[in-house]
């Protein structure tokens, strides 16, 4: 939900970090790449309850996460290829740091494994949809390889979730169960969408 307001004012703020990429010759894809294994990273912290640093671990991850797609405008490498790899690595960094929750708060297992299924149907929605729209469209709304149907849980809201798990970790149980609601709602929502729309 609040991804597409953000994302077109992320170029200014990372001027200094594109320059940075630019000198040291990374790639668009290592950039992707080097973002899912700092999630992998920040997971393991959060599966040892170092939860602090596994929270400024997560930002740095979604830092490169949120501007490898920038870097690639700017230097013209953008592929269909990088447009996959990077919503694939999004959703392997989700995951993985449920799985780091599902270590740390054995007892939530059910509430974890539930988590999961959500997302895989959330960003099957947002997928299906998206692509619909995009045919039924000929202006393209945002500037992502791969149109996803917006909607109330995106990446932002992942990211704000899981810092509010970590900072206020005695009340895990409230807090997934409240992401549960919010992912139910997003997935109800697509779907009348697409009933409207389709």
């Amino acid at each position: 939900m609040i991804d597409n307001h953000f994302r077109p004012h992320l170029p200014k703020f990372t001027r200094s970090l594109i320059k940075f990429y630019k000198f040291i010759g990374i790639t668009p894809n290592q950039i992707t790449l080097l973002a899912l294994a700092v999630s992998f990273v920040a997971a393991y912290l959060v599966a040892t309850k170092f939860f602090l640093p596994a929270l400024g671990l997560w930002w740095v991850g979604r830092l490169f996460d949120g501007t490898d797609g920038i870097f690639a405008r700017e230097t013209n490498q953008t592929t269909p290829y990088g447009a996959f790899l990077d919503i694939l690595c999004d959703m392997a960094s989700y995951s993985i740091m449920i799985i780091g929750f599902s270590f740390a708060f054995p007892e939530m297992q059910l509430t974890w494994i539930v988590i999961i299924m959500l997302y895989v149907l959330c960003i099957t929605g947002a997928l299906a949809l998206g692509s619909f729209e995009d045919k039924k469209s000929q202006i393209k709304k945002d500037n992502r390889g791969l149109r996803l149907a917006a909607g109330i849980a995106e990446g932002g809201e992942t990211g704000i979730a899981y810092s509010v798990f970590l900072l206020f970790s005695g009340h895990i149980s409230i807090l997934a169960n409240i992401w549960v609601g919010i992912l139910v709602s997003t997935i109800l929502a697509r779907t009348l969408l697409a009933k409207k729309e389709l």
